[in-house]
């Protein structure tokens, strides 16, 4: 089925062949047709999916078609970071372009005064992380006694971030009667438990349960030491110049060294981690969303927040302490019905965590054999400056080997 042979309004139908959406994606399939006809909906999907236009395309319809005039708000979008409220805004945005409802977003750290003044000019469409939320409404600049739709999007992320008790406050704001939509990348019996006090009745949907990561998605790991990894991670941008790379680190000061030992070998990259006000966050996604830069280095914390097209390359440079977060991380790639790349170093002391991993995936990551003159080809390989080490470390190897000749040698 194409998404011309929907029944959605003209408008939308323009805006998303634009978009170049042509036929749906699975989540996609499932999940409009329920929408539209008004069901509660509690969907599993991996991230990359497409679940964004799952629902804001059948949302957007119904909004418009019902022509319901007024500055309240119609639909509240509640999620768990700002980054993700800036890319479901775009979307919202992109897909409403040719019809007159107002979208608004509400996020901190940034200043409130031009959302206080979206959101008196007239919202239809509110999105929102909770703490922004929950201080306008207490300023009086939000009324929640009209919302017809709730939109709980990455639900799970809500509960690691303690938003549990917030979403429940948000229920009991909003009229009784009212549609639900529950989107989860992935489910446990705590999600389960949230899903089933917010939602009446729910359509279930659930895309891949068995494999969380997007069949799109070609996995390797290599085994190597935490103080090489920086000299595997230049080798693999400069072999692929032009492709655009996503690397994962554990800690913001790791993702500034690692942007330092970049910039050493004359590698432009970017970073996203927690000490970046909002503004130079929004700046980094720009820079990396146009492909001005093309190597980003973050932390867990833009896992979900990053939705880029054409992320052709996902580096887990440290794996993750929390197995899941392998699944959000590896999910920016792979999108749609593209297809990509994650590639995972792994140290000596990593190796408990991969364990956990290939548990949570139910199968082993692709193991990529690095022999010692591969390795030591990669060190060499580095521009840093600083080679006199490496050249100590390929002598001893050089001389190992020989002693290891002669061994043989005297044996016959």
């Amino acid at each position: 089925m194409k998404f011309e042979e929907y029944n959605i309004s003209p408008e939308i139908k323009k805006s998303i062949a634009e978009l170049g959406f042509r036929r749906p994606t699975d989540i996609q399939f499932k999940a409009i047709g329920p929408i539209l006809k008004g069901e509660d909906v509690m969907a599993v999907a991996q991230t990359g999916t497409g679940k964004t236009a799952a629902f804001a395309i059948p949302i957007l319809h119904l909004l418009q078609q019902r022509k319901k005039k007024g500055t309240y708000i119609k639909c509240l979008v509640l999620l768990p970071t700002r980054e993700l409220a800036v890319q479901i805004t775009d979307v919202f945005k992109a897909i409403s372009k040719y019809t007159d409802l107002k979208i608004v977003c509400l996020m901190g750290g940034v200043g409130q005064d031009d959302q206080i003044f979206d959101l008196t000019v007239g919202a239809d469409v509110v999105i929102a992380t909770p703490g922004r939320m929950f201080d306008l409404q207490s300023q009086g600049y939000i009324e929640l006694d009209r919302v017809e739709m709730l939109v709980l999007d990455e639900a799970d992320k809500m509960l690691d971030k303690g938003f549990n008790k917030d979403i429940h406050d948000i229920i009991k704001r909003i009229p009784r009667v009212h549609q639900t939509l529950f989107f989860s990348a992935t489910l446990n019996r705590q999600i389960k438990t949230l899903a089933y006090s917010v939602v009446a009745n729910p359509i279930r949907i659930q895309i891949s349960p068995k494999n969380p990561v997007s069949k799109n998605v070609s996995h390797a790991l290599a085994y190597v030491e935490m103080d090489d990894k920086r000299f595997f991670l230049e080798r693999l941008i400069k072999e692929a110049p032009e492709s655009k790379i996503l690397v994962f680190v554990r800690t913001k000061v790791r993702a500034e060294r690692v942007f330092t030992a970049m910039q050493r070998v004359g590698i432009v990259t970017l970073t996203m981690h927690g000490d970046k006000e909002q503004e130079d966050r929004l700046a980094v996604m720009n820079d990396f969303k146009l492909g001005n830069v093309k190597v980003l280095i973050a932390t867990d914390l833009s896992a979900r927040g990053i939705d880029i097209e054409n992320v052709d390359y996902v580096i887990n440079y440290d794996l993750p302490d929390l197995p899941e977060n392998y699944v959000h991380r590896v999910g920016r790639t792979g999108r749609g019905v593209k297809s990509g790349k994650a590639v995972s170093f792994c140290s000596e002391e990593e190796k408990k965590i991969l364990k956990d991993i290939e548990t949570f995936l139910g199968n082993e990551i692709n193991l990529l054999e690095v022999d010692k003159a591969t390795y030591l080809e990669t060190l060499d390989f580095s521009d840093d400056g600083n080679k006199n080490w490496k050249a100590l470390l390929k002598d001893n190897a050089q001389f190992t080997q020989k002693k290891e000749v002669k061994k043989k040698q005297k044996r016959f």
